[in-house]
């Protein structure tokens, strides 16, 4: 794939490449998982459309306009030389783009089930050298123009697309302080956003999505006329976004309300829904009734929680590190203590979830 981009599809042979000598071929070969990416990428039917990577100072302009970390550019940069290097890779990276591209603004099932739309991207073997290493920050970086494109013929305001693209510089922040080093958290996350099927709208995130089976049914068993398959919005709350305040979200929800009026008039949303710790019940049984979070969650009706207990997520996104002892982690704020107060008692927590009517 040259600077100028390509329209015609490269052609993808992974053992082909590794008999041609290709050693992220054989990287990719030694891992089940990513071979299997590979088959399925080469099998997929995508669109002819131009898959534009630029190099050196265009690039780091494109990575700055992601809010990726300045202090990252230069190591992004460099690889981008190993990535012209290497046919599969970029051949790869063509057809995760054109399938992006073919995806764009569909919306696919509820959390329940329903298609999986554009392309996976899996965490590259080690043998992929650093072309591998910031391969989905590559994918993303191309998909961009697409995706402000898309935006634009709806209309959506250009600080709306840069705010939901910069959700990649935030999962930069996110790795960091996971794993003490640079790199890009959750790149199967952002491909929502590049896929125009997600916006930050203020202190908030909405995902156009559709009700699954289980939501769906309590939403019908509660009276309303909607049900499983009906479109809905997903509510995501970022990180590294200021305190979760009642002011806030009520502002995001007016521009959500406007928003989507105004750029999806045809696709109306029965309700909003919300899955995520945050909404664990047991959380507004141990802090104050004032706190953010109860706040929060009083706009919910409570669904069903997660069967099985997840303690990570909780850890994860209030210390970074979810793996230390309990007794390593502060407790400097109420919701660290009530965290950690609740472990140690033996108590788990779960993910909640919850919703509520979208239109009054």
């Amino acid at each position: 794939m040259s600077a100028r981009g390509t329209r015609g599809t490269p052609e993808i042979d992974l053992r082909a490449a590794h008999r041609a000598g290709s050693k992220a071929a054989g990287a990719l070969l030694a891992e089940p998982e990513t071979a299997d990416w590979v088959r399925k990428l080469a099998a997929a039917d995508v669109p002819d459309a131009e898959v534009r990577l630029p190099a050196g100072s265009a690039l780091a302009e494109v990575l700055l306009d992601l809010a990726v970390p300045q202090e990252e550019i230069n190591p992004v940069v460099a690889g981008r030389a190993a990535l012209a290097g290497d046919e599969l890779l970029t051949a790869l990276l063509d057809r995760c783009v054109r399938l992006l591209v073919r995806d764009m603004g569909v919306v696919g099932g509820g959390r329940d089930g329903g298609p999986r739309l554009g392309p996976s991207i899996p965490e590259l073997p080690d043998g992929t050298g650093p072309a591998g290493t910031w391969f989905a920050l590559y994918v993303l970086a191309a998909a961009a123009p697409h995706t402000r494109a898309y935006h634009a013929g709806l209309g959506v305001p250009p600080d709306v697309s840069r705010r939901t693209l910069a959700d990649v510089g935030r999962q930069f922040a996110v790795h960091r302080r996971r794993h003490g080093v640079p790199g890009l958290a959750n790149s199967s996350w952002l491909l929502r956003h590049f896929r125009g099927v997600l916006f930050q709208l203020g202190r908030l995130q909405y995902e156009r999505t559709r009700l699954g089976g289980t939501t769906g049914e309590a939403v019908a068993a509660a009276g309303l006329p909607y049900g499983p398959g009906d479109p809905a919005l997903a509510v995501h709350i970022p990180d590294f976004h200021g305190p979760l305040t009642p002011d806030a979200c009520d502002d995001s929800l007016a521009r959500a309300r406007a928003f989507f009026a105004r750029h999806f008039p045809a696709e109306p949303p029965a309700v909003a829904t919300c899955h995520s710790w945050l909404l664990d019940r047991q959380l507004a049984d141990r802090l104050p009734a004032d706190s953010n979070i109860v706040r929060f969650q009083s706009r919910f009706h409570p669904g069903r929680p997660g069967p099985d207990p997840d303690d990570r997520l909780p850890l994860s996104f209030v210390f970074g590190d979810a793996t230390l002892p309990l007794t390593a982690y502060p407790r400097r704020t109420t919701l660290q203590r009530t965290l950690l107060d609740h472990l140690t008692s033996g108590g788990h927590w779960y993910e909640g979830n919850g919703w509520f009517r979208w239109a009054d």
